[in-house]
């Protein structure tokens, strides 16, 4: 690898010295009678020797495998790739505050010249700057938290997202955003759901799968939207929004505590599960999908708890599981388990001790569903009712992400084990549905 060439090194360095060309400059390779042109970008530090990368037009970037009929030709002098915001549009003042909170992720995220690939890079005043249609939605009152992605969100980062939601909700903003990586957007939303109680006014996050820089991508449109939702939805409670098909016709809501992640790379990999969406926004028009929501209402006077024990495990069941994983959390002083299990609420039979030592040193066991529809059903078979009568708590329909989140939520309310049992089977966030429609029991 050679300075001036991040990334590149053996073959495709020599012939890219050869051209005379550098980092940034428009190159043209032909290649089998076919040719290509495109902005000369790095590789990743872990590529192979054997790849030039090229930006398109297009906007994609192509790898080409360098071979001895490869011709590289510089056919003009590039500026240097780097990334300046434009001007922040004309603020006005007449229409409601938004609070931007960014966390990082794909949303806010650029490519990056040292790899190819995208990085958390702009600021939450970025975000605003490259989205000039926001200044004729809302006053933005932009800040950025943290600048991470989303696997590397904790409970503590869900408090202090609580907290800082929180104060400008008392500062007075019509409604909050927060920018968040995909993967773990809807751990943070139920976090959101359980710490943010009688909210006043919504609280929207919103994530992208495809950075700014791809043609495709959906970052501005779904920003758009839940600053939209933001300033003038009808709802106060906590939603995830994201686009509602695959086309930028709609961007649809989901409550916080009963939506999942789909799809690695669809734009509507996001799904209401067992439930409907909350709303829609369509052609600039919000529309309420449900009639029982919480209405927006600036007097409500917001109440903020924001603990959690992160002494919870998510243990999915699985044909061979040893029971010893779930007796290690009990040595290791955990105070609740959710198990995945299978269909209606099962594990096998040889996992009973060591639920039965769980629950009889105070961990608090709890019974979630593998299947993404569909609810609960443990008295339906022997092994169901045996768990029952363990102390194992079914927990209807709740995701087994939201299980998780709630339990250590739970947990960061109260040592009662029975007023743990009592908080986890209410239904505090819309995180139970309170029936199964019939076209779940077909």
């Amino acid at each position: 690898m050679s300075e001036g060439f991040p990334g590149y090194k053996g073959k495709a360095l020599q012939v890219l010295r050869k051209a005379g060309a550098e980092i940034g400059d428009l190159i043209r390779i032909t290649k089998d009678a076919k040719t290509y042109e495109g902005i000369l970008i790095p590789r990743s530090e872990y590529g192979d020797e054997k790849h030039v990368v090229i930006k398109m037009k297009s906007g994609y970037n192509i790898g080409i495998n360098i071979t001895l009929n490869t011709q590289i030709e510089k056919i003009g002098v590039g500026a240097k790739p780097t990334f300046t915001p434009p001007p922040l549009p004309k603020q006005k003042p007449e229409l409601p505050k938004v609070a931007i909170i960014s966390t990082g992720g794909t949303i806010a995220s650029r490519v990056d010249y040292r790899t190819g690939g995208v990085r958390s890079a702009l600021s939450a005043s970025d975000l605003y700057s490259v989205v000039p249609e926001l200044s004729e939605v809302a006053t933005i009152d932009a800040q950025i938290l943290f600048s991470l992605y989303s696997e590397n969100i904790t409970a503590k980062h869900w408090s202090e997202t609580a907290k800082t939601v929180a104060k400008h909700i008392q500062k007075g903003a019509a409604g909050v955003v927060v920018p968040h990586g995909t993967d773990t957007m809807a751990y943070t939303s139920a976090a959101l759901s359980f710490t943010l109680q009688n909210l006043p006014v919504p609280v929207i996050m919103v994530g992208s799968q495809r950075s700014a820089d791809r043609p495709s991508s959906d970052a501005a449109t779904n920003l758009i939207g839940a600053v939209r939702a933001a300033a003038w939805a009808p709802f106060a409670e906590v939603v995830l929004a994201m686009h509602e098909t695959i086309s930028d016709a709609s961007i649809v809501f989901h409550r916080g505590t009963k939506v999942r992640k789909c799809h690695t790379s669809r734009r509507d990999t996001f799904q209401s599960v067992n439930t409907s969406p909350l709303a829609r926004i369509e052609n600039e028009k919000i529309t309420m999908l449900v009639d029982d929501y919480c209405q927006r209402d600036s007097s409500r006077k917001l109440v903020l708890k924001p603990d959690f024990d992160e002494k919870v495990a998510l243990v999915k069941f699985h044909l061979g599981l040893n029971p010893k994983i779930l007796e290690w959390h009990i040595e290791e002083g955990y105070r609740g388990i959710v198990l995945e299990g299978t269909g209606l609420g099962h594990v096998s039979n040889y996992c009973f001790p060591a639920i039965r030592k769980a629950v009889k040193n105070d961990v608090v066991v709890a019974m979630t569903s593998q299947c993404i529809w569909g609810r609960l059903g443990m008295n339906v078979y022997d092994t169901g009712r045996d768990l029952l009568a363990m102390g194992v708590i079914p927990l209807e329909d709740m995701l087994p992400e939201t299980a998780l989140v709630k339990l250590m939520w739970v947990l960061g309310q109260t040592k009662d084990v029975e007023e743990v049992k009592k908080l986890l089977t209410a239904n505090i966030a819309h995180e139970i549905s309170p029936r199964t429609t019939p076209e779940e029991e077909e």
